[in-house]
């Protein structure tokens, strides 16, 4: 007896090893094709960098379920039946997740339609700003100003209003100064119109405007409106604010006193 169970001890053992270096060998093949994704995408300018996380978790994952069935039928497992079993189950697994598949149905929108990309800033409405770091299978990851990170699931940015701020290489910038009644309001708009005119950041065409937009009781409301390169949006506006103040209070001073 103990004769006649050696060759199916035997082919278990071969089976079992063949299995266990499929395994490690797939498994370490998967891991490589994920790092040289991102080595890929790290050195093609062509490739968006927002669809790297997703791609790489795709591709592994896939071909370590791949591995997987080809361990399972070393072991004699009908993988036509295994697959079956797997469409049905993922079925009822799915209409468990509803929520889950939805974010990822949103990721993959977002990846196709592209309203953002890592690096550029965005803002979804009712959920935070910053700037995306990482769109993933589930979550969209965005740093704020301040460093906080927000992680917001895909299917409520892709279910609300999102405002890119860096996707147009030009921003305007706009500030509203206070000019007082009793100063001259020529004089005010002249010495505004250089300040910007001479800014080294503020672009000729679309020309700077400097216009009155309101009359209030004490001032006059004017509106100074410029574009510039969008990375230099946040500097150029709180510029504009200080050297503003300059401008009117110069502006002040050479009026001839009353």
């Amino acid at each position: 007896m103990a004769w006649d169970a050696h060759p199916v001890v035997q082919a278990f053992l071969i089976n079992f090893l063949s299995a266990a270096a499929i395994l490690v060998v797939g498994w370490t093949v998967a891991g490589i094709l994920g790092r040289s994704i991102s080595r890929l995408a790290a050195r093609s300018p062509q490739l968006d960098p927002t669809i790297v996380p997703m791609l790489q978790v795709s591709v592994v994952w896939a071909f370590r379920i791949f591995v997987i069935i080809a361990v399972l039928a070393r072991f004699g497992v009908q993988t036509a039946s295994l697959i079956a079993a797997l469409g049905a189950a993922g079925l009822a697994i799915g209409l468990a997740l509803q929520g889950t598949l939805q974010n990822i149905a949103s990721g993959i929108m977002l990846l196709v339609l592209r309203p953002l990309r890592a690096g550029e800033y965005v803002a979804v409405m009712g959920r935070g700003e910053g700037t995306v770091e990482e769109l993933g299978l589930f979550m969209l990851r965005l740093r704020q100003a301040d460093g906080i990170v927000v992680h917001i699931p895909n299917s409520l940015v892709w279910g609300n209003t999102i405002t890119n701020f860096s996707r147009n290489a030009l921003r305007r910038a706009e500030v509203v100064v206070q000019v007082p009644h009793r100063d001259n309001l020529e004089t005010a708009l002249h010495g505004l119109q250089k300040l910007v005119d001479q800014h080294p950041k503020v672009l000729d065409n679309p020309a700077p405007k400097v216009m009155v937009t309101a009359y209030h009781e004490a001032f006059s409301a004017v509106t100074v409106q410029v574009w510039t390169p969008a990375e230099n949006y946040t500097d150029v506006r709180a510029e504009l604010y200080r050297d503003s103040l300059s401008v009117l209070r110069q502006g002040r001073e050479q009026q001839p006193s009353t």
